[in-house]
C-alpha cells in the first residue's frame, strides 16, 4: 500500500505535471494505486494523494442503484484527462476524501461532462459520464490542478471547518498517526 498523502501536504496544491509515456513504472504505479484505493476503501485515488505530481487517476466505476447506496464496478484509469462540455444542470451529493479523512461534505457538480483521457493500453477516448461517475471524475480531477473538494464549500462552510483542518494539518505536520 503506498503512503497517502494529507491536508497541508504541499504535493496536494500543486498542479501535476503530463505524463509523457506509459513505462512499467507507471503501470507498476496504477496497480499500487488501485490496492490503496480499495485499501482505503475509496472509490477513487489521483497520483497527488500518493506523493506523485502526474495527471493520473483511478477509479471504481459507481454503479447508481435504486437506494442512495452506491455500489463500486471495475476499474477506470485515466491519464492526462481532458474536462469539456459540462452540463448547466448540477446536482449536490456529499464527497469525502482520503487525504481528509472523516471529513465528508455537499458538494454542487455539474450532472454531466465530457472527459478525454489516455487509458492504461495507451489509447485516447473521449466519453460522456453523468452522476456519480462524473462527480468522481470531477473530484479527482481537482486534485491534478491542486484543488481539494473543500475548496468548492461556500465561504460560511469553509469557516467551520478550520479548527478541523487546522489540528488535521498540524498531526501532518508533527508526523502523528490520523
Amino acid at each position: 500500500m503506498l503512503p497517502l498523502a494529507y491536508y497541508g501536504d504541499v504535493v496536494l496544491r500543486e498542479k501535476a505535471e503530463p505524463i509523457s509515456e506509459i513505462t512499467h513504472e507507471l503501470k507498476k504505479l496504477v496497480e499500487e494505486m488501485i490496492e490503496t484505493m480499495d485499501a482505503c476503501e475509496g472509490i477513487g485515488l489521483a497520483a497527488p494523494q500518493v506523493h506523485h505530481s502526474i495527471r493520473l487517476f483511478v477509479m471504481r466505476k459507481p454503479l447508481e442503484t435504486e437506494s442512495d447506496r452506491v455500489e463500486l464496478g471495475e476499474v477506470k484509469v485515466f491519464i492526462n484527462p481532458k474536462l469539456s462540455e459540462f452540463s448547466e444542470e448540477t446536482w449536490e451529493a456529499p464527497e469525502g476524501c482520503l487525504s481528509i479523512p472523516t471529513l465528508r461534505a455537499s458538494v454542487k457538480r455539474p450532472k454531466e461532462i465530457t472527459v478525454e483521457y489516455m487509458s492504461l493500453d495507451g489509447k485516447i477516448y473521449k466519453e460522456r459520464y453523468a452522476g456519480w461517475e462524473a462527480k468522481v471524475i470531477l473530484h479527482e480531477n481537482d486534485h491534478l490542478e491542486g484543488i481539494l473538494f473543500i475548496d468548492r464549500l461556500d465561504p460560511k462552510q469553509q469557516e467551520r471547518l478550520k479548527p478541523f483542518l487546522q489540528n488535521l494539518e498540524k498531526r501532518v505536520h508533527d508526523g502523528r498517526a490520523l
